[in-house]
C-alpha cells in the first residue's frame, strides 16, 4: 500500500483495513469473518460507486474518457484497496466455512456410528422432539387471491373451449 493512499484513508477506513491482516484474521471466528466481510464489501462498493459517477461525469467536461482517467484516482485506489482486501476475507471465510464443515461431517459420522453401534449417542424416543408444524407447500402466486382464481378460472375455460372442439 502506497503512502499516499494510506494518508488519504480515514481512521475507520484504516482499522478496517488492518483487520484484514493474516494475524488478524486467523483469531476471527466465522461469523466475525463473515461480518467483517459485509463491512468491508459496503466499503469497497461505496468507493466503485463513486469512482464511476465522477468518472462518468468528468468524461464530457474534459473532452473523453482517456483524458478523464487521471483524474478520481483516489476513489480507484481505494476501491482496489477494499476489492484486495475483501479477496483476503473472502479467503479466510471460505477456509473456515470448510473447517466447520469437516467438523460437522466428523460429527455426523461418528454420532452415526455410534447410533449404529447403540452406544451412548443413541437417543431414545422420548428424548426426540416431535415436528409439531408440517411442511408448507410452495404455492404459485400473483399476489392476490381473487386474481389467482380469476387466472385459474380462465385457463379451465380456454381448455373446455379446446376440448368441445
Amino acid at each position: 500500500m502506497n503512502q499516499g493512499l494510506l494518508n488519504s484513508l480515514t481512521d475507520a477506513e484504516r482499522r478496517l483495513a488492518a483487520e484484514t491482516e493474516r494475524d488478524v484474521l486467523k483469531s476471527l471466528d466465522e461469523d466475525e469473518l463473515l461480518d467483517l466481510h459485509q463491512r468491508i464489501r459496503r466499503v469497497r462498493t461505496k468507493y466503485v460507486k463513486n469512482y464511476r459517477r465522477a468518472a462518468s461525469a468528468s468524461v464530457v467536461p474534459v473532452g473523453g474518457r482517456g483524458k478523464a482517467y487521471p483524474r478520481n484516482q483516489r476513489d480507484r485506489d481505494k476501491a482496489e484497496l477494499f476489492e484486495s482486501a475483501l479477496a483476503r476475507v473472502s479467503r479466510e471465510v471460505a477456509s473456515a466455512a470448510g473447517r466447520a464443515s469437516a467438523e460437522l461431517r466428523s460429527e455426523r459420522i461418528e454420532a452415526a456410528r455410534a447410533a449404529k453401534s447403540g452406544g451412548p449417542a443413541m437417543r431414545t424416543a422420548d428424548q426426540v422432539e416431535p415436528v409439531t408444524s408440517p411442511r408448507r407447500r410452495a404455492t404459485k402466486t400473483t399476489g392476490g387471491l381473487k386474481k389467482d382464481a380469476s387466472s385459474r378460472a380462465a385457463g379451465a375455460r380456454r381448455q373446455a373451449q379446446r376440448d368441445a372442439r
